[in-house]
């Protein structure tokens, strides 16, 4: 006989948990399914994880700078068995708060096994069925791995799989020059590895505009990274030896390898033809603005939905599933607006649009940007690299993107996306007061500096 309840979520990444608390304190029925990691890829292997490893990689950069400073550190030396127990304790203590907000739930089933559809309103976890009019799909994504002739034959490693390393790799080779791998290309150089990153297309990030992507490679190259671009893996081959093809074709000998060449959703094992939803090519699940389904009464959420790849993104979809289904509000996915770092060091971080977004558009736009090495706060901390850019309509005045790369870059590109928000015109940043000296004060003089886009 199946167990029915109000709301059955499969999986427990940054939105589910909280929808199935919110839920349950409305006094429903709740179950929810998880098959490995409590907490989902951001806790265990994602977000908390790679930021708990940068804090340390920056703590070994800034040591052996410490003569800029005037202060004498010594040798500097990174024990990576140390620096993967800090980080296992603090996963740990996340990972255990979310198993234990659930199960201390009253109103809430945790069930433990792989949760799949038998029906358009059945699941299945091991031997039992669960049964409601409202099924919530949270299953997160995984790691992409790439055709690469020979690849299964080595032992390369994914993100997931580099996290669990307390050796120190003697070379790093990573595969893919997007977030993740400049994220770890950065921190293993600064354990003290030997790194080279490569990268498929002509530019690392090849998403962001050309300036920040030279930028940021100027970056770590002056890092001791070596930074391959316009090349591919043909083959690989025990040693490790990837054969390279494309603009600087060659053979590369390294002792490990990343592969980090994107990631995918975790929907090819869920059962979801037997319930009718409908995914795209990639294998998203097509969700509308409220995250309904196809299927009445199926919801996906997080990561597997294709409308965001962020634990913020995760955590808003949460935000908008609830107020749909308690009835709180109004809330859209469209209504969002488009935001992400990637936690190299400096950090690099974009709201809104890209300068080659708003060429595409074709309207009139202003511009203006600032190196930072005009800031006060950067020059201070002796942390100088990269510039800030934004972008304005001409016609109303409203701020159509703005990124970053600089330090505290990831915080204060906020001072932006709040006016972006209120709908306001950029002349309400332009003429505020910032508090002396902050990176933020400088946002009112790059604003001054506005030209049309030409």
């Amino acid at each position: 006989m199946p167990t029915r309840f109000d709301t059955v979520i499969i999986g427990t990444g940054q939105s589910g948990p909280a929808l199935a608390n919110a839920l349950a304190q409305a006094g429903q029925s709740v179950a929810i399914i998880e098959r490995k990691d409590f907490g989902g890829s951001c806790v265990n292997h994602g977000c908390i994880p790679t930021k708990t490893y940068i804090a340390s990689a920056r703590a070994a950069h800034m040591a052996r700078r410490a003569g800029d400073y005037g202060v004498q550190a010594g040798n500097v030396t990174v024990d990576l068995k140390q620096v993967k127990a800090r980080k296992d304790k603090i996963v740990e203590s996340s990972t255990s708060g979310v198993e234990k907000s659930l199960r201390d739930n009253d109103n809430v089933t945790v069930y433990e096994g792989h949760g799949r559809f038998v029906g358009p309103d059945q699941v299945q976890v091991s031997e039992e069925i669960l049964t409601s009019k409202r099924i919530v799909l949270n299953v997160g994504a995984r790691a992409r791995v790439p055709a690469i002739h020979g690849l299964n034959d080595v032992p390369w490693l994914s993100s997931t799989g580099m996290l669990e390393v307390d050796e120190l790799p003697s070379h790093l080779a990573i595969i893919g020059g997007g977030y993740i791998g400049l994220e770890f290309g950065q921190m293993f150089r600064r354990f003290g590895s030997e790194v080279t990153i490569i990268q498929r297309s002509s530019r690392l990030l090849p998403n962001e505009d050309a300036d920040f992507s030279q930028a940021i490679q100027q970056t770590l190259e002056d890092e001791g990274i070596k930074v391959l671009t316009g090349v591919e893996p043909a083959g690989v081959t025990d040693g490790i030896k990837l054969q390279l093809t494309g603009d600087d074709a060659q053979t590369l000998t390294c002792s490990h390898l990343l592969v980090a060449t994107g990631r995918v959703p975790n929907t090819d094992d869920l059962g979801l033809k037997q319930a009718g939803v409908e995914v795209d090519a990639r294998g998203y699940i097509q969700v509308d603005d409220d995250l309904s389904t196809n299927v009445e009464g199926v919801f996906a959420i997080g990561d597997c939905n294709g409308r965001g790849a962020f634990t913020h993104t995760s955590y808003n979809d949460f935000e908008v599933l609830r107020d749909r289904l308690l009835g709180e509000g109004k809330r859209k996915v469209s209504d969002r607006i488009h935001v992400q770092a990637v936690y190299v060091d400096p950090p690099f971080a974009r709201i809104g649009m890209t300068e080659q977004q708003v060429r595409e558009r074709g309207k009139p736009a202003l511009i203006a940007t600032m190196p930072m090495k005009h800031v006060g706060r950067a020059r201070e901390r002796g942390e100088t690299d990269g510039f800030m850019k934004v972008l304005v309509d001409k016609d109303n005045e409203r701020i159509l993107g703005a990124a970053i790369f600089g330090i505290n870059g990831d915080e204060v590109v906020h001072t932006f996306l709040g006016a972006m928000y209120a709908d306001k015109p950029y002349t309400v940043l332009r003429d505020a007061v910032h508090i002396h000296p902050t990176v933020s004060e400088l946002v009112p003089t790059l604003l001054g500096k506005l030209e049309p886009l030409e």
